[in-house]
């Protein structure tokens, strides 16, 4: 689904093929910021260009919520949070996912982002919200912490994109 969501600071966009440099030199590319997420740390920006192509790709089903983070002050492209998927399957509780630039780590951007988003889930009758953060992952530990994140468990988790078994923290955020 394609939708625009505003913070004071920020803008929730569709991602567009021509994010592909911003996207790569940014954060796709950096194995400090790559080293937290699902995927591999991108080799070229013929990487990033292909995940862009199936991003750009599902926007036609209505579930698919995949946002592009950008500064408003400067429209530069900071990071991305997207509902990764939905426990129980479509309509069941999201599960949020997100990675921001490391030259824009520590100043609120991705706790905004993180808040806007649950916001907009739990205007459309959501009751609950899954984030979950590898363990040792305190940055985004305390992001999830500071949009009423508890945690439920943690547990070992593989990840074969990467093929490797981590231990992740698994937190709910629940509607008030």
């Amino acid at each position: 689904m394609k939708l625009t969501l505003e913070t004071q600071r920020l803008i929730l966009r569709p991602f567009r093929a021509d994010d592909a440099e911003a996207m790569f030199s940014g954060w796709a590319s950096d194995p400090e910021v790559t080293k937290y997420l699902t995927w591999n740390t991108h080799e070229s920006i013929d990487d990033t260009r292909a995940i862009l192509d199936q991003w750009i790709g599902e926007y036609e089903k209505p579930e698919r919520l995949n946002f592009a983070i950008v500064l408003k002050a400067t429209d530069q492209l900071i990071g991305g949070i997207d509902v990764v998927g939905y426990l129980g399957g479509s309509g069941g509780t999201p599960v949020i996912g997100y990675n921001l630039a490391r030259a824009f780590w520590n100043q609120g951007y991705m706790t905004e982002a993180c808040k806007c988003l649950i916001a907009h889930l739990f205007s459309k009758g959501y009751r609950e919200i899954r984030i979950d953060a590898m363990s040792e992952n305190i940055g985004s530990i305390k992001v999830i912490e500071k949009c009423g994140g508890i945690l439920l468990k943690t547990e070992e988790e593989y990840f074969p994109l990467k093929n490797e078994t981590v231990s992740v923290n698994r937190y709910v955020v629940k509607a008030k």
